[in-house]
């Protein structure tokens, strides 16, 4: 009889686990997922359309060599966060890094402000493909538009993890496959074998060329090239559901890292030798005289417009897709930590955030919404205050590093440990803070030089860090935090 009844609590026990929903993300992510995924989220509208822009201030040389210091700090960051992540891959990435080398405190506003800037950033997005649809579609409410990709978005990362790492990676092979057309056509065109001449480097040397403007051209273009290149730390978020993160993430990192910098700087260079910098279409962000679009034209491709209007649409998509990503995961595991409401932390079937996905959804959903109605201040507001998030977010990434390091050597932890190991420590985190450092309170120098203060201009370029500070200093003076001592970081991983 008391048999019976230990084997019915059993099965009722059995029913129960079975019907429990998941806690913890799925590992569906591959390497090449992942290399896309990182590779996807920095090619796009900074790189198709206002790197004419840069080029344009600076000249073809100090657009180049900004880009290029810019990127050497992006790979210091990325050997950095990747050293973290091989070691622990969690969703949360810097936030709960924060949290356990540095203080909580540091973790919770990390955290809340990465996913506003991914959450506002959808919003961007969705502003953004209103206006390539209506390239061809001149008539139809913005609305709609919105609507269906904003649909579109969602549906990818509501179906699984899986679901959204090839839509990415489909995605980001388009972009490079562009990147890659567009720079061997106009290499060809340099020299002449496309073309009815040789263009060679007199672009270069016309007017004040390569170098234009001095340093202080070159100040802007370091912010410029700063956020074509933010998205590379979702390599981060994505090691929580990478199948062999130990593996993956190292080599995601020396194949992003190159491919990148190979694709900026190149695509960068056949612009300046084809298109003099005194090209007034180049300081216009619009698809019809996007650089690509005016390399292609000039090599005879008629329909070249629409092409890249189609692929600058295919970028967008992506970086909404990616930044919903990003933002639900992030909002996760704040509610998993207990820094955010509970019921953000529960897990569909499949393994997907849903309703860190819906809430996140809706915020970007509303933002877009602020920006159709009434005069949109408060939308660019909304907009300057993210730009400036992902700066901090870098910054942040260095902090932790730096600590994780010097907690490693504190606990007596030996580094062969480590599956990746950084090369570069202690130099890559303290450059990498000093530039990102520099580029955030150079964020608007012209404001403060006239005659007078600029504080409106202060205001919405500096918006971020007093929200930022805000965020920290609320939370560690609410649950009273400290700082962790090295001794006491939790390593566990």
């Amino acid at each position: 009889m008391q048999s019976a009844r230990v084997l019915k609590d059993n099965e009722y026990t059995s029913e129960i686990s079975a019907k429990k929903e998941p806690s913890e993300l799925k590992r569906s992510l591959k390497s090449r997922h992942l290399t896309m995924i990182s590779l996807g989220g920095t090619i796009g509208t900074g790189l198709f359309l206002a790197s004419g822009g840069a080029i344009h201030q600076a000249g073809p040389g100090g657009a180049l060599l900004s880009y290029f210091i810019i990127g050497i700090m992006v790979y210091f960051l990325m050997t950095s966060l990747a050293e973290m992540g091989a070691y622990m891959p969690v969703a949360g990435s810097f936030s709960t890094y924060a949290s356990k080398f540095v203080d909580p405190s540091l973790g919770f506003a990390l955290g809340w402000n990465y996913w506003f800037n991914w959450a506002i950033t959808i919003a961007a997005e969705l502003a953004a493909v209103t206006m390539i649809m209506k390239f061809w579609f001149p008539h139809t409410p913005s609305i709609v538009w919105s609507a269906v990709f904003l649909a579109i978005m969602f549906l990818l990362n509501y179906l699984s993890v899986k679901g959204f790492g090839e839509a990415e990676y489909w995605f980001s092979l388009i972009k490079v496959v562009t990147v890659v057309i567009f720079i061997i056509i106009g290499t060809l065109m340099i020299f002449g074998i496309m073309g009815d001449h040789v263009i060679g480097l007199k672009n270069f040397t016309i007017g004040d060329a390569p170098f234009h403007g001095g340093f202080m051209a070159m100040l802007g273009i370091f912010m410029a090239a700063g956020f074509s290149f933010q998205g590379t730390e979702l390599l981060g978020i994505a090691a929580g559901e990478t199948d062999n993160p130990a593996k993956a993430i190292p080599r995601a990192v020396k194949q992003v890292f190159w491919r990148i910098l190979l694709f900026y700087i190149l695509a960068i260079l056949v612009i300046g030798l084809i298109i003099p910098y005194t090209n007034g279409n180049l300081a216009v962000e619009s698809v019809r005289v996007s650089p690509f679009t005016l390399v292609f034209q000039k090599a005879g491709i008629a329909f070249a417009a629409s092409v890249m209007n189609a692929i600058i649409l295919t970028a967008v998509l992506s970086a909404g897709n990616s930044g919903m990503y990003a933002s639900t995961r992030m909002l996760w595991d704040l509610a998993r930590q207990g820094k955010a409401p509970r019921f953000l932390g529960k897990l569909n079937k499949n393994g997907v955030p849903v309703n860190a996905l819906i809430a996140t959804s809706l915020v970007g959903t509303l933002a877009f919404l602020a920006s159709l109605f009434g005069d949109g201040k408060v939308y660019n507001w909304l907009l300057n205050a993210s730009g400036m998030s992902g700066f901090i977010a870098w910054l942040g990434i260095a902090v932790c590093h730096y600590r994780f390091r010097k907690a490693f050597a504190a606990q007596g932890k030996d580094l062969s440990l480590l599956p990746y190991k950084s090369k570069f420590f202690p130099f890559g985190p303290i450059f990498a803070f000093s530039v990102c450092g520099f580029v955030v309170l150079g964020q608007n120098y012209s404001a403060f030089i006239g005659g007078h203060i600029d504080w409106n201009g202060v205001l919405v370029s500096y918006i971020g860090l007093p929200l930022f500070v805000i965020l920290w200093l609320g939370y560690k003076f609410t649950k009273k935090t400290k700082v962790i001592p090295l001794e006491n970081c939790d390593l566990t991983n």
